[in-house]
């Protein structure tokens, strides 16, 4: 059997920590925030991880 492919897109959106969880990035952070109120701004710094029903589909993808 050939080795599985990893999903190019989700290689480059999520990141496995330390300890097993998976960080990923947060939506509407590109362009036109002068709309959005500075706390929501400052919330979306935060580092964000994945739910946990998610990460065994996307650790397949990623590996």
């Amino acid at each position: 059997m050939p080795k599985m492919k990893s999903v190019k897109g989700a290689v480059k959106r999520f990141k496995v920590k330390k300890n097993g969880t998976v960080k990923r990035g947060t939506a509407f952070r590109s362009h036109i925030l002068t709309k959005q109120d500075s706390a929501t701004r400052t919330k979306q710094h935060r580092p964000k991880v994945i739910a946990k029903v998610d990460e065994k589909n996307v650790k397949a993808m990623i590996n």
